[in-house]
């Protein structure tokens, strides 16, 4: 009988790329996602960054080892940022979990897993460096039509608030090749987006000393016939430079879309927090990408309540906010992470000072992000069909998509027989803080191979493997010239 697992995943999109490859890893050993009834396997892949995530790991451990004294040979695992932070402790609080790995070695899975098996106890390893580069694993993708490509793992900062460096490692960088072989391998199976996903994906080409490396690699994949959109998260504003401005408006495919961290609009608690720049110089890089692309949308991640953090360093904040317009922004309750050098800084602030503080700038946030949005009503915009993402689309016979500006629009079909993955174009009726919608039927309507890809695997499960290597010693080869847990 095939066994069946569940994959349960929690933080940032590096883990949510993490888990593709943990299921299709799964699915190669030769499980099958649990669809229904209980799992042979639950999977935890954990994120150390939010407040209080050990004590929900272990809530839901607790939960799920009652199961499994019902269910004679199910196996936990815990992987992830957490279980790399706290190796030691998982199974002494957690005795009746199989297998803890970490973020280098989750290729080890499947070994582990049959190794509890045999000897009958839990099996730890932890490695302190990549063992191998995630794209080389095969992967099972949500999306049939769009994906992650990982370009590097690990991060060279040092914010005060993330422990992120000391769990993910230094930084690692992919050979542009390789990176291009992959996207080019996805496109031929009817991909048509591809989000470029690292720590700090702008930094890309430090390890090999090429600063201009990921403007390059922007403008290489606009070269990829049959590849409708490139994506990437998340930049850093001190490594965000003028020539990855110029590729992103002077390359079709590039989408107009840009997701810039502030975390705070006050010189002093960016200081604090080691963020190597300033208000100044953060919406001076707004200011050039709206004026190379008038109608991108730029959208941030914000944390209030840093420790010392002033009436007046807040209101500093609230003030970048309305002159940046974002369209959109992730706002976090400061929160001490055991391990980051904020923790032990004084002047902690009180939870109701905190939350006083966050709702005023959700209320500030929701009011720019819906002024921007009704500039869109009466535009047209090209969507990228996507599937189930509108959770009232049932009820209002309507399907959702995504414009060119990561915009989510929720529109009418009419009389085409539109498929997740299929191009239309449609005119903004009405705009909410977080959506658009169209309540007109589309303008233009467009099948692509990735509505293809999709209908043909209705009712299969595939699992993709991409052998194109981990990072190498020595200098990679070089892109073709100019031509070509959050941050």
């Amino acid at each position: 009988m095939t066994k069946t697992y569940e994959v349960r995943t929690y933080g940032c999109q590096m883990n949510v790329h993490d888990s593709e490859r943990l299921s299709g890893l799964l699915e190669t050993a030769g499980y099958a996602k649990a669809e229904a009834g209980t799992p042979d396997l639950v999977v935890f892949n954990t994120c150390a960054v939010r407040e209080n995530a050990d004590n929900k790991l272990y809530g839901n451990l607790g939960h799920i080892a009652s199961v499994k004294e019902q269910n004679p040979g199910m196996q936990i695992a815990v992987g992830g940022c957490l279980a790399q932070k706290d190796r030691d402790t998982i199974t002494k609080r957690a005795p009746y979990v199989d297998v803890v790995f970490g973020t280098h070695n989750i290729g080890s899975l499947p070994v582990l897993l049959e190794r509890a098996r045999i000897a009958e106890e839990s099996q730890v390893e932890i490695l302190e460096s990549l063992e191998v580069f995630p794209s080389t694993l095969p992967t099972k993708r949500d999306s049939v039509f769009a994906a992650w490509v990982s370009i590097s793992v690990g991060c060279n900062n040092t914010c005060t608030f993330c422990i992120v460096p000391s769990l993910r490692g230094k930084e690692k960088d992919r050979r542009p090749g390789e990176i291009l072989a992959e996207i080019e391998a996805l496109v031929a199976d009817g991909v048509v987006e591809v989000t470029l996903l690292g720590q700090n994906v702008n930094s890309y080409g430090v390890e090999f000393g090429d600063r201009q490396a990921f403007g390059k690699l922007l403008r290489a994949c606009g070269e990829i016939e049959g590849l409708e959109r490139v994506r990437f998260t998340s930049p850093h504003p001190k490594d965000f430079t003028d020539d990855v401005i110029a590729a992103m408006a002077e390359t079709p495919n590039v989408m107009p879309q840009l997701h810039m961290p502030l975390q705070s609009g006050s010189d002093r608690v960016l200081k604090a927090m080691r963020r190597s720049y300033r208000q100044e110089k953060f919406l001076g890089i707004i200011d050039r990408v709206r004026a190379a692309m008038p109608d991108a949308a730029i959208t941030t991640d914000i944390i209030v309540g840093f420790p010392g953090e002033t009436a007046e360093d807040f209101l500093q904040t609230m003030e970048v906010v309305r002159k940046a317009r974002f369209t959109s922004a992730f706002t976090f309750q400061y929160s001490q992470r055991p391990g980051t050098p904020a923790a032990d800084l004084p002047d902690q602030l009180s939870k109701a000072v905190v939350q006083e503080r966050y709702d005023r700038l959700i209320e500030v946030v929701n009011e720019v992000a819906w002024d921007e949005a009704r500039k869109q009503e009466g535009q047209v915009v090209e969507l990228l069909v996507a599937d189930h993402e509108g959770k009232k689309d049932g009820a209002t016979h309507r399907l959702t998509g995504r414009a060119r500006d990561n915009r989510l629009v929720h529109f009418v079909p009419g009389d085409h027989a539109v498929r997740p993955g299929d191009m239309v174009e449609v005119r903004i009726t009405y705009a909410a803080p977080h959506h658009l919608v169209s309540d007109d039927a589309p303008i233009s309507f467009r099948r692509t191979p990735a509505g293809d890809a999709w209908e043909s695997r209705q009712g299969r499960t595939e699992v993709r493997s991409v052998g194109l290597g981990m990072p190498s010693l020595g200098v990679p080869a070089p892109l073709p010239p100019a031509e070509a847990c959050a941050i």
